[in-house]
């Protein structure tokens, strides 16, 4: 079909200087498709050349791109009429702030999809079960019929692929802070799963994290939607800055209108009728966290997919990739790998989806959260702490505190490696017991991201 916006696009990029700042997964493509524009680009990255695929390098060798690598590569960002930036490099940085200033348009991949794209598109933030809850929207779509494409923060990128999408399509995009940050774009349907403090070691406070995740409704119009946890009060409170139409869910709160899980049943509610959709031992997934993002799948998609199609595809619906995944059980003993779970509540989700005695695996890279909210699930849950990683003594120092003031005892351990924690665990975990990988804080300590260090874990565990 034809996209007037994006045909005039193409031609806006004819000859124009344009910066690509970070060789991550969403400007990777973008190679490709500035040359064949004919854009003249100058490639940025603050890695060293030696961390940088070898084909990608030769790519922007052949194309004849600059390249400037390295921690103080960004001086050389000058005269740019359009920047590219990668999620990471945020919008206020002192660089990008001067460009702006001089003219350059700051956006993203993800920012140029949300405005070129043709169709309708469901946006999904929040701090904890964006995955989950993206992929169950995604499923649902599917099973439903619908062209659907997969992308943001999962799924591949998506700008390349806006002259095959077409209006009866849409779209699903899983939208972390740093995509939404600077964006003056808003999805049709937005959700926020939660706000709670997340990646403090690279936003400036809590504040700027909570409004960039804003932006999912702050640009929606009159007849879109936006589907917000009750439970939370910040994103309950979203509902007062919001124009468009709000639908909430909840698992603690009988609504008058909207989804809720309730005595282990989800139901939809009008003007306080409810009604019966599914009970929660028809889904795969386990854990109150995740009937949550069952609800919010369901807010998401009911002005597009009838109840009984959704139903159909959430009861097939299998847990994601190293989030609360079976692994194997040995000698008696569930083992599961959560590794996504990167902050203190997530983890705490995690504990709370098991009835079983739980031996916890956790630790990692620090991200200046605080540990203390996940000390009395811990006593409540865990009868073997593990620890490792930057975060192990905060952790620790929480669990010590606590255990003082209820003069309760957990057993806890100290390890040096992801070998050492699964054969402490081998060797203390009881039938009829859980191990959990839940480590609470983020990987880049000692692996790649959260994927690395899951399949590293499952690696592990399978060797046993």
């Amino acid at each position: 079909m034809d996209n007037k916006k994006l045909d005039e696009f193409n031609k806006y990029l004819n000859n124009r200087k344009v910066a690509i700042i970070g060789l991550g997964v969403s400007n990777t493509p973008l190679i490709d498709y500035m040359y064949s524009k004919k854009a003249e680009v100058t490639v940025f990255d603050e890695r060293d050349k030696q961390s940088i695929s070898e084909e990608v390098l030769d790519k922007i060798n052949k194309y004849n791109f600059k390249l400037f690598t390295g921690k103080d590569c960004l001086t050389n960002l000058k005269n740019f009429d359009i920047i590219f930036r990668s999620p990471s490099c945020l919008p206020t940085r002192k660089e990008l702030k001067t460009e702006a200033n001089r003219g350059a348009i700051v956006t993203t991949e993800i920012e140029m999809l949300m405005k070129m794209c043709p169709c309708k598109i469901i946006g999904i933030t929040g701090s904890d079960g964006k995955t989950t809850t993206t992929s169950l929207i995604y499923a649902i779509l599917k099973k439903a019929g619908y062209t659907a494409y997969l992308g943001g923060n999962i799924g591949t990128p998506l700008f390349t692929k806006i002259s095959e999408m077409k209006e009866n399509d849409i779209v699903v995009l899983e939208l972390s802070s740093f995509q939404l940050m600077g964006m003056d774009v808003s999805p049709n349907i937005g959700v926020i799963t939660n706000i709670t403090p997340n990646h403090l070691n690279i936003h400036k406070d809590y504040q700027e994290y909570i409004d960039s995740k804003k932006n999912i409704f702050k640009y929606q119009k009159e007849n879109d939607i936006i589907v917000l946890n009750y439970d939370n009060e910040i994103t309950r409170n979203c509902s007062k800055e919001a124009n468009s139409k709000v639908v909430y869910f909840s698992s603690k709160e009988k609504l008058e209108n909207g989804f809720i899980v309730d005595d282990k049943i989800i139901k939809e509610v009008e003007d306080g009728i409810r009604k019966h959709i599914i009970d929660t031992n028809e889904i795969i997934l386990r854990g109150n966290h995740n009937y949550e993002n069952v609800a919010t799948a369901l807010a998401a998609t009911k002005s597009l997919v009838d109840i009984d199609t959704a139903v159909e595809a959430i009861k097939e619906f299998k847990p994601v990739e190293h989030r609360i995944e079976f692994i194997r059980e040995i000698n008696g003993v569930k083992w599961y790998n959560d590794s996504v779970s990167s902050s203190p509540t997530r983890t705490i989700a995690g504990l709370k989806s098991f009835d079983e005695e739980i031996i916890l695996i956790a630790g990692g890279y620090d991200k200046n959260l605080d540990y203390t909210p996940i000390a009395k699930p811990i006593l409540e849950k865990v009868k073997k702490l593990i620890l490792l990683g930057q975060t192990s003594e905060k952790i620790f120092d929480a669990v010590k505190e606590e255990s003082e003031k209820q003069n309760k005892k957990v057993d806890i351990y100290f390890c040096e490696s992801l070998e050492e924690t699964v054969d402490l665990a081998n060797k203390k975990a009881k039938p009829g017991q859980v191990v959990l990988f839940s480590p609470a804080s983020a990987s880049f300590d000692m692996f790649k991201n959260f994927a690395d260090r899951g399949n590293k874990f499952k690696n592990i565990v399978n060797k046993i």
